[in-house]
């Protein structure tokens, strides 16, 4: 059955101490008496052709015996092939550093030991430097092989819980490497087999070994000896190309695309929101699970070994290689590509709809970064990944601070175009006010990114365009204490209300443009009342202000209404005198019946089609409409009904009772014309 990687919550433990079993293969040991005293008696040209002939007997015996077996799985035998037998190898092992230990330096060897052992020199045969070539060489194919053979397949579902780990509380408890004791390398490992390492503990990290502890000491020990040949850059390359394959794998079984800047900004934005979200997941599973692993093992198999004698020169800078340079070659184009998704979120346009997974992918990379810094910007080799991922964080801070100056501008300049039927509550009311309580949700961090309140020139942005009026007259009303994000957000509402009541002209009825202008301010204060976090950053000051807009709209409303239909039910007008009778005018009281009639039939008709979407404002209107016409009506008639029925055709007079104007109110703002069945007339 296929080796599975085991996940291990991460401990990490201050200084570093190398694996190493009890017979251990590293440098200078002294293997058994026997091979001391044999040691002792010899001088140093024996005891070095000695040691050229195990290394080459062991090569060639190997090299044999993939020549008679070719089909052999693996292909060549290796002396590190996690046998139980290990006597070849460490045989091996102590001739590779008795030859590096004797033989005369040459500091002018420099490239791949494959190549150099495959070439003049070898075939020249015998000299110190052929057999430090060949010994090399071996040891380049077996640190190979045992990166590739021996390696766990990762279960990515080990990463799984790293997707929602937060690391807020690890943030403020963490200490940095600097405030830990040193190790020496020789310390004793605990039973539970944790690794120490130099960097700080972050809970949130979870390292998973990539292979078993065993293979990780002969990794080690191959490398300790490649490194002090000068061969450490050899070594360094053979290791990076290994693993770098195994960290693009795993970011692609973590559902990493490989997509261009370009390709992320040609998609629609249904398709992008989607792939943030999973974006998300995946960089926490890659940089606590996937980087940090690498980390670790690169620490453990080439801490503080020369990797290169030589300075490396490029074309724009020189530097020495380091022990870090394995990890970063391994891991540097992933890493690279996984934040370059989120680099291109942050350039791309900008556009409302964004805002709020701009802010997550912030938060989560803001989450990430102490974990980044820790595995990367301790080496000046992985630096600019870190620095590279802050620089996204601040173009994402940027992008959210445009986006939000954007919807400003956007709810200023949305057009008046045509008046929304019905008088019910605009689109764009919702939309501001589900955005605006969006935005108080993620108030603790826009109120880190927003530092500055709505400016002069943002106020006036709109001044000389002919859809939006001018913004010269509206003030910002201010509260103590108040926070740039609450102005923000009361600048946002400010400007609501202003382009709300430039579409009231578009209603010709004006009772319509005041229950237009009440539906929508009562929609706004509702919403204000309904989020707590929106209400604590508007105020009560600014709340009060809006209600008693509502409640200046909802009386205009009234007046225009129903002030003329009311005016019918008086008495002004009715009574006669002089000459020789006085009393009512009946012909007077007959039109007074007729045109409070048509002025009811005729509201009952319009208002039946008018629109107050929210329940409780709707029965309250009602409510509030029939205590000021039911009474009026029921006194009028009491005083006026038996002149009219005393007379001809009185139903052509009284056609309600004041059960029929009751019902009939009920009917009012449904949104839809009244069913002739509603109602009932009444003859007296």
């Amino acid at each position: 059955r296929p080796t599975r990687a085991r996940a291990r919550p991460h401990v990490r433990l201050p200084g570093f101490a190398p694996l190493v079993r009890k017979a251990s293969l590293e440098e200078g040991e002294v293997e058994s008496r026997e091979a001391r005293s044999q040691l002792y008696t010899m001088d140093g040209p024996a005891e070095l052709e000695a040691a050229e002939q195990v290394v080459i007997r062991l090569d060639s015996s190997l090299a044999s015996t993939a020549a008679a077996s070719p089909a052999a799985v693996g292909g060549e035998p290796m002396l590190f092939d996690g046998a139980g037998d290990r006597t070849e190898a460490e045989r091996f092992l102590r001739a590779v550093d008795n030859i590096r230990r004797l033989a005369p330096s040459s500091p002018s060897v420099v490239g791949s030991p494959r190549r150099l052992s495959s070439g003049s020199g070898a075939a020249a045969g015998g000299g110190g430097c052929s057999a430090v070539q060949v010994t090399m060489a071996r040891l380049e194919d077996e640190f190979r092989h045992l990166l590739s053979s021996r390696a766990f397949d990762l279960e990515i579902e080990a990463l799984a819980d790293l997707t929602s780990l937060c690391i807020s509380s690890d943030r403020t408890n963490s200490v940095s490497s600097m405030d830990l004791p040193a190790v020496e390398e020789d310390d004793s490992i605990s039973d539970c087999g944790c690794r120490r390492s130099s960097y700080r503990s972050l809970r949130s990290i979870r390292e998973i070994d990539l292979l078993p502890d065993d293979a990780v000491a002969d990794l080690r020990a191959i490398a300790s000896r490649m490194a002090a040949a000068g061969y450490g850059r050899e070594c360094a390359q053979v290791y990076a190309s290994v693993r770098k394959p195994a960290v693009d794998a795993s970011l692609r079984r973590l559902g990493v695309e490989r997509l261009s800047i370009g390709d992320v900004q040609r998609l629609e934005w249904d398709a992008l929101e989607a792939k943030i979200r999973r974006w998300i997941r995946a960089a926490r599973a890659a940089v606590r699970g996937v980087f940090a692993s690498e980390r670790r093992l690169s620490f453990h198999v080439f801490h503080d070994l020369p990797i290169s004698n030589v300075t490396v020169v490029s074309v724009v800078t020189a530097a020495p290689a380091t022990h870090d340079t394995p990890f970063v070659e391994a891991v540097k184009g992933a890493a690279l590509q996984l934040f370059g998704f989120a680099e291109a979120i942050s350039i791309g346009r900008r556009s409302p709809e964004k805002l709020f997974k701009i802010i997550d992918l912030h938060d989560a990379l803001s989450d990430l970064l102490p974990d980044v810094s820790d595995i990367f910007a301790a080496s000046k080799a992985a630096e600019s990944i870190y620095v590279q991922a802050v620089e996204i964080r601040s173009r994402l801070a940027d992008a959210v601070r445009g986006i939000l100056s954007e919807f400003e501008n956007a709810v200023l300049r949305d057009p008046p175009k045509t008046a929304v039927p019905g008088g019910t509550v605009h689109p764009l009311t919702r939309y501001v006010m589900n955005y605006s309580s969006l935005i108080s949700d993620y108030k603790a961090t826009l109120t880190e990114l927003i530092v500055s309140r709505p400016s002069a020139s943002a106020r006036l942005a709109a001044e000389g365009n002919e859809l939006a009026p001018s913004l010269s007259c509206l003030e910002l009303p201010e509260h103590e204490n108040q926070s740039p994000l609450a102005a923000h957000i009361i600048w946002i509402i400010v400007v609501l209300e202003h382009n709300l009541e430039s579409k009231v002209s578009l209603y010709k009825d004006t009772a319509l443009s005041h229950l237009f202008l009440m539906n929508n301010v009562h929609y706004i204060v509702h919403k204000v009342k309904d989020s707590p976090d929106l209400w604590s950053m508007i105020g009560d000051d600014y709340l009060k202000r809006l209600t008693g807009k509502f409640t200046v709209a909802a009386t205009n409303y009234q007046r225009a209404s129903w002030l003329k239909i009311l005016n019918c039910l008086r008495d002004e007008g009715l009574h006669v005198s002089g000459g020789f009778s006085s009393g009512i005018s009946k012909s007077a009281l007959r039109e007074r019946f007729k045109s409070f009639n048509a002025a009811f039939e005729d509201a009952h008709r319009v208002q039946s089609g008018w629109f107050v979407p929210d329940t409780q404002l709707r029965e309250e209107l009602r409510i509030s409409i029939s205590e000021k016409l039911l009474p009026a009506y029921r006194s009028f008639l009491g005083r006026f009904r038996h002149h009219i029925e005393n007379g001809k055709h009185p139903e052509l007079y009284i056609k309600h009772s004041a059960e029929d104007l009751e019902n009939a109110v009920n009917d009012f703002f449904e949104g839809a014309p009244p069913s002739p069945h509603n109602r009932r007339r009444s003859h007296g």
